[in-house]
C-alpha cells in the first residue's frame, strides 16, 4: 500500500512538472490577453516581473509546487484575478458528479451483461450483449450526444436540450437534466468493461479449479461467485483507468449538451492564456485519476491477495 502510493505521488510530481514546463513554454506572455494588444515591451516587462514570470521556470515551478503542497493552493488568474480554488470548487462538482454517476451505471451494467453473456455463452443473450458492446465501442460520444439531443429534446421534448439544473431546484428536474449526458458518458465504458468482463470471466470458468470446483459437487452459484471474484482483477484494473479517461470525455459531452462543468472553466482559460486555470484544471483531473489507479489497486489487492506482494 506504501509503495503504491508512493509510487502514485511520484507520477503526481513528474506530471505537474511536464505540465509546469509546457504552460511556461508558450511564447507570448499573458500580458497581452490582460492589458491589451497595444501593451509596450516595458509594460510586458512589469507584468512579468509583477507575476514571477520572468524567474526561471524551476523557480517558479518549486514555488507553485510549495504553495500547492503546503497550502493546497491551485494559484491565481493572471486575467480574472480569481483564485483557482475557487473557480475549481465552482465547477468540479458538476463534472465529478456527471462521471462519478456515469461510471456506476457502466459498472454495473457492464458486470451484470459481462455476467450473462460468460453463463450463458452463444447464446442469444450473449449475442445481444456482445451485439451492444459492439455498438457502444463504435459509436462516438459526441455525435450519440448530437443525436438523442435531437431526438429527445427537439423532436420529442422528453429532455432538456441541455443545461444543468441543481438538486436544490427538485430532484426529477435536476435527474433530467443530466440523463442524457450521463448515458453518453456511460456507453463507451460500458461496452469495454462488458467484453472485458466477459473475456475474463470465460478465461477463469475454464480453469483446473473451476472444474475441480463443479465436480466436488458445490452449486453452480457458489462457482460463479468465486469465478466472478478472480475474474474481476482486470476488470476493476480497466475500471480504475476508465474512471479518469471519463473526465477527458466529459468536457466535450459538457459542450454539446451545454453545462457548466470544467470544460468551459479549461477552454476559456486555453483562450484567455491563463496559465493559473490551465494547471488547475488539468492538475485535478491528474489527480483524480492517479487516485482512482491507486484504488484499483487497493480493491485488487483485497481481490487476489498474491497481488499485494508483487
Amino acid at each position: 500500500m506504501v509503495r503504491r502510493a508512493g509510487f502514485s505521488l511520484f507520477s503526481l510530481l513528474v506530471v505537474s512538472l511536464i505540465l509546469f514546463v509546457l504552460t511556461r513554454s508558450i511564447p507570448e506572455s499573458p500580458a497581452r490577453i490582460v492589458l491589451g494588444d497595444d501593451v509596450t515591451d516595458a509594460q510586458i516587462a512589469a507584468f512579468d516581473a509583477q507575476y514571477g514570470l520572468d524567474r526561471p521556470i524551476i523557480v517558479q515551478y518549486l514555488a507553485w509546487l510549495e504553495r500547492l503542497a503546503l497550502h493546497g493552493d491551485l494559484g491565481q488568474s493572471f486575467t480574472t484575478r480569481l483564485h483557482m480554488n475557487v473557480e475549481v470548487a465552482a465547477t468540479l462538482p458538476v463534472t465529478l458528479e456527471l462521471v462519478t454517476i456515469a461510471f456506476i451505471v457502466a459498472f454495473l451494467v457492464s458486470l451484470t451483461l459481462g455476467t450473462l453473456s460468460a453463463v450463458f455463452r452463444d447464446g442469444p443473450i450473449d449475442y445481444a450483449a456482445r451485439l451492444l458492446a459492439v455498438l457502444g465501442v463504435s459509436i462516438p460520444g459526441f455525435w450519440l450526444a448530437l443525436v438523442l439531443v435531437l431526438a429527445f429534446a427537439v423532436e420529442r421534448d422528453w429532455f432538456p436540450p441541455g443545461g444543468f439544473v441543481p438538486l436544490s431546484e427538485g430532484l426529477e428536474a435536476h435527474l433530467m437534466s443530466i440523463a442524457l449526458p450521463v448515458f453518453c458518458l456511460s456507453v463507451f465504458y460500458m461496452a469495454v468493461l462488458t467484453r472485458m468482463t466477459r473475456s475474463a470471466l470465460l478465461d477463469v470458468l475454464g480453469q483446473d479449479y473451476m472444474r475441480t470446483a463443479r465436480a466436488s459437487g458445490l452449486s453452480r452459484l457458489r462457482v460463479l461467485r468465486y469465478a466472478l471474484r478472480n475474474a474481476l482483477v482486470p476488470v476493476v484494473t480497466i475500471a480504475g483507468v476508465s474512471f479518469g479517461h471519463m473526465f477527458g470525455l466529459a468536457l466535450i459531452i459538457e459542450r454539446v449538451f451545454n453545462i457548466g462543468g470544467m470544460s468551459r472553466a479549461l477552454l476559456t482559460a486555453i483562450q484567455q492564456r491563463d496559465y493559473a486555470l490551465v494547471q488547475a484544471v488539468v492538475m485535478v483531473f491528474t489527480i483524480i485519476f492517479v487516485v482512482a489507479n491507486l484504488v484499483a489497486d487497493l480493491v485488487n489487492a483485497w481481490l487476489n491477495p498474491k497481488l499485494a506482494t508483487s
